[in-house]
């Protein structure tokens, strides 16, 4: 889960947390802060690790108190579409608020297009998704590189 305020913009290389690949946009992101009165400011490296990447961060001093949304999640499937060209990964995306989901629902990126098919109207939550797919495509290279070199 991300904060839903949190607009993500490269990975942060040097994060402290124990796990990277575990947070919710698949790694650790740098970014600003898109909440109201604070667009644009960029968040300190705690902010970024205590809230912003994590999300439920009403110990932030820029959550607002009004909102929609505490925090955003993601996960991801990829279908293959039959032709054995083109991959789609669906990422199915849950907003909360109180640990109970408000909205949800699925965006699909075209992996062999490298292009949305879905995409999510909150330009927030597209970029998030975005970031979310890059680590999850990384992941995956990762993963099918030493079988795909045995091949």
């Amino acid at each position: 889960m991300a904060c839903p305020f949190f607009l993500p913009i490269e990975k942060l290389a040097n994060g402290t947390w124990l796990h990277p690949g575990r947070l919710p946009l698949g790694c650790g992101w740098s970014g600003q802060c898109t909440a109201p009165g604070h667009e644009g400011e960029t968040p300190a490296e705690e902010e970024l690790r205590d809230f912003c990447n994590l999300g439920y961060a009403e110990g932030c001093g820029r959550f607002p108190k009004e909102r929609l949304w505490d925090s955003v999640r993601f996960g991801a499937r990829t279908v293959n579409r039959g032709d054995g060209i083109h991959d789609c990964i669906q990422i199915r995306y849950v907003c909360e608020r109180g640990h109970r989901p408000v909205e949800c629902g699925f965006l699909e990126f075209d992996v062999a297009e490298e292009r949305w098919e879905r995409a999510h109207c909150d330009s927030r939550v597209q970029r998030m998704a975005e970031c979310f797919v890059e680590s999850h495509l990384a992941k995956r290279r990762r993963s099918e590189g030493p079988h795909a070199a045995a091949s």
